[in-house]
């Protein structure tokens, strides 16, 4: 069962209570340079990103992000640190959202004022603690960074911001260590009601990362904890978002076009199954259709292992077969299985 939270809104997109999960990322442009960033926004959005971060490093990226908010169509939060007057800026702007620790940006009416224009403008403040970002005085206290060292670290955070009457708050609490992660997020789920944005931080590259964040991401979302993801990876922010609907998909917390099923090939093997698999998967992309594709490598069992599927093919020698519902309908030369294959998925 789901964990119980409060809903916040960035923009018209629901985050906690029942919303979906939704899925996020963060462009690695010059925010100042608007229309790289705006390109890099919208080939996210049609990537399914639903939700996007800027970095907000200096007054000159605070300001340009009235323009980008006005070439986009998915809520735009502004990631800020240390200086307040950016975060004010970022609200004048028009920002769908801040993430901030009101602990950094200065004295105590510098984070009253910023909590009083978010109120006003109706966004959500992201508290973020990472495991290596928590306080000296708290590292000291547990050794170093721990679980209970970044719920420590977040709850003061809130405190500021709940002190100053603000509590549209979105919580994160990551760290490069998967079981880290998962035990912060379930103590703090013992102490709050706040919706939480989830992920690993700094995962790694492609490869490394989309494992590590699949385990971490997918661990919490089983146990019924996390509202918003986002998957880090040194890489495209293109694969976050593809990463992030793969690991709902599995989990079947959400659907978002085709998804394919495909056997790992095996000795009984007699065509290029490999190499179909990755057409077949590069063709379904262009896809909204909610549907499961299955490519299997044995004409003998494939059809019945992949019952499940809606549409599928199973190779043999120099021939395969198209099938719905486990179900033969055709046969065809495997060089013309992808074409039929495409031919059928239309006409569903």
């Amino acid at each position: 069962m789901r964990r119980k939270t409060r809903k916040v809104y960035y923009g018209n997109v629901a985050v906690g209570g029942d919303a979906p999960i939704t899925v996020q990322s963060m462009t690695n442009t010059k925010t100042a340079d608007v229309e790289a960033t705006v390109k890099q926004i919208r080939d996210l959005a049609a990537a399914g990103c639903e939700i996007i971060r800027v970095a907000v490093p200096d007054m000159e990226a605070a300001k340009r992000l009235g323009e980008i908010k006005e070439q986009i169509d998915i809520p735009l939060i502004a990631d800020i640190h240390f200086d307040y007057r950016l975060a004010l800026e970022a609200i004048e702007q028009g920002v769908d959202g801040l993430r901030l620790n009101p602990g950094n940006i200065g004295q105590a009416d510098r984070v009253r004022e910023v909590a009083q224009r978010a109120i006003k403008a109706g966004i959500p403040i992201r508290v973020g603690v990472n495991s290596g970002s928590i306080e000296k005085g708290i590292l000291a206290k547990y050794g170093g960074p721990t679980a209970e060292g970044m719920v420590e670290s977040a709850l003061n955070q809130v405190s500021i911001l709940e002190e100053n009457d603000f509590q549209d708050i979105v919580i994160s609490l990551k760290a490069t260590d998967v079981m880290m992660t998962i035990r912060a997020y379930e103590l703090m789920a013992e102490r709050v009601d706040y919706p939480f944005h989830i992920g690993i931080t700094e995962a790694g590259t492609i490869w490394a990362g989309t494992i590590k964040s699949a385990a971490g991401i997918g661990a919490l979302l089983s146990r019924g904890i996390g509202d918003t993801i986002r998957i880090s990876l040194t890489g495209d922010p293109l694969e976050e978002v593809r990463v992030g609907w793969q690991i709902l998909k599995a989990l079947r917390l959400r659907r978002k076009g085709a998804e394919i099923i495909s056997c790992p090939t095996c000795g009984r093997t007699e065509i290029d199954l490999i190499s179909l698999a990755n057409q077949v998967e590069e063709m379904l992309e262009k896809y909204e259709k909610d549907i499961t594709v299955a490519v299997m490598g044995c004409v003998v069992n494939g059809p019945g292992e992949a019952r499940e599927a809606d549409i599928g093919i199973a190779g043999g020698r120099g021939v395969g077969l198209i099938f719905r519902k486990g179900e033969i309908i055709k046969k065809v030369p495997e060089e013309k299985l992808l074409e039929e294959l495409e031919k059928e998925i239309n006409l569903m």
